[in-house]
């Protein structure tokens, strides 16, 4: 049964952390397909001159939405979307995971899984480059991926599985080591979602961290952060769901034959991927994150260790350091926000100037996709489980800012039918 009480939340997170066990296996009874009709919550942005040829398409991790790329923590200091946008010039595209933010929230179990965010992300891929979600027109003939932590893991499968889709990849809060994931459930300190105010409207199955020192333990370096940005991320924290928790590891474990640029950063301090310490490899690597090397053997890859940087990289100090790395390195392998677009492809020219952001008006669309577990178009089955719910460096804080950042932030929702 689905978690009803806090007791309950916890015997789960102990069951499924257990050493030597495998808990989603052992509750694992068969596979369903999933079809429904599920609104997308997105923000687009784009310099003052217009759409850039090249989109990011951003994915945020366990325990945020999709502000995480655009805080608006400190007048946007912190903000990923303005450096992309105001600094490199790319347009891009954030969005709410299903189950997040205002994005649909479906059974926490059966439905709200990682592969079915893996194939929404396919879809919002293919539609941005094709112009045709309503108030994003324009067509991208370049998308690159970024992700953070879960997100990071979405955008890894979805070149998994379809090796041509992406032009290319930001893993940020990454690893293929998936033995330290515990460290960050147990760290978190797990309730009902909807036993916190904010979160009072989610269904029981839905669960978030209870305690900011929870926040602290996955998300912050000591030292390395602004306590009000803690504050901030414990406030606004967002639920994950059983399902999601049940699948997570399963996402990185096969080879990907991907062949494009594949940056993957993470701060040394990482938990749920380098259990602290992402500088203690095992022998013939630099690092954990380094040993992506036997699942990417096509891509080119390059490895960057933030010092002193834990989970969270948008939220520390190196945040800087970080955003100028993930667009220095796009810009610095083909995929500048002014790259040329073949003549094949559908992207339109751009201009160069001064950026803000500009965003998509309210609207809403529907578009058929199948999800099955052999079809190659949209695979998204999903893990029917005897679970299932009845119930649908030393800094300071003055270290890295950027002058700071007031252009608009507006937003629309998309209904995408499964």
């Amino acid at each position: 049964m689905t978690p009803v009480t806090n007791i309950d939340v916890t015997n789960f997170i102990l069951n499924l952390t257990q050493q030597g066990t495998n808990y989603t296996a052992n509750i694992l009874e068969g596979y369903q397909t999933v079809s429904g009709n599920y609104s997308i919550a997105a923000t687009y942005c784009h310099p003052d001159s217009g759409p850039s040829n090249v989109v990011q398409l951003l994915t945020h991790g366990i325990g945020f939405d999709r502000s995480y790329w655009d805080l608006s923590f400190n007048n946007y200091n912190y903000s990923y979307v303005q450096t992309a946008v105001d600094e490199y010039g790319y347009s891009t595209f954030s969005w709410d995971r299903l189950g997040v933010g205002a994005s649909s929230h479906g059974e926490p179990v059966n439905e709200i899984q990682a592969l079915l965010e893996v194939d929404a992300l396919r879809a919002l891929t293919e539609d941005l480059r094709q112009g045709s979600i309503p108030g994003v027109s324009h067509t991208f003939c370049k998308v690159l991926h970024a992700g953070h932590s879960f997100g990071s893991e979405h955008s890894y499968a979805l070149t998994a599985m379809y090796p041509n889709i992406s032009d290319g990849l930001a893993l940020s809060g990454f690893s293929q080591n998936g033995s330290f994931l515990p460290y960050f459930e147990l760290g978190s300190g797990f309730v009902q979602a909807n036993s916190m105010a904010a979160l009072s409207a989610f269904p029981n199955g839905y669960l978030a961290s209870g305690l900011p020192g929870g926040v602290q333990t996955d998300f912050f370096s000591p030292g390395a952060f602004d306590p009000a940005i803690l504050a901030l991320a414990a406030s606004t924290g967002q639920p994950v769901t059983v399902g999601e928790l049940l699948t997570i590891g399963g996402e990185t474990r096969q080879r990907n034959d991907f062949a494009g640029p594949t940056l993957i950063i993470t701060g040394n301090r990482d938990i749920p991927y380098c259990g602290g310490n992402c500088l203690a490899p095992p022998t013939g690597y630099t690092s954990i994150p380094a040993t992506s090397v036997n699942y990417l053997p096509n891509a080119k890859l390059s490895v960057v260790i933030v010092p002193n940087a834990g989970h969270g990289l948008n939220l520390e100090y190196s945040h800087v350091f970080t955003y100028d790395t993930m667009n220095n390195y796009f810009a610095q392998n083909g995929l500048a926000a002014n790259a040329t677009c073949s003549s094949a492809s559908s992207g339109n020219s751009t201009s160069s100037g001064s950026a803000s952001a500009s965003a998509s008006g309210a609207s809403s669309y529907k578009a058929s996709v199948s999800n099955s577990a052999s079809a190659v178009s949209a695979s998204a089955s999903v893990a029917s489980s005897s679970v299932a719910s009845a119930v649908p460096a030393t800094t300071s804080s003055s270290v890295g800012y950027r002058p700071a950042y007031a252009g608009p932030r507006q937003s629309g929702a998309w209904t995408r039918s499964w």
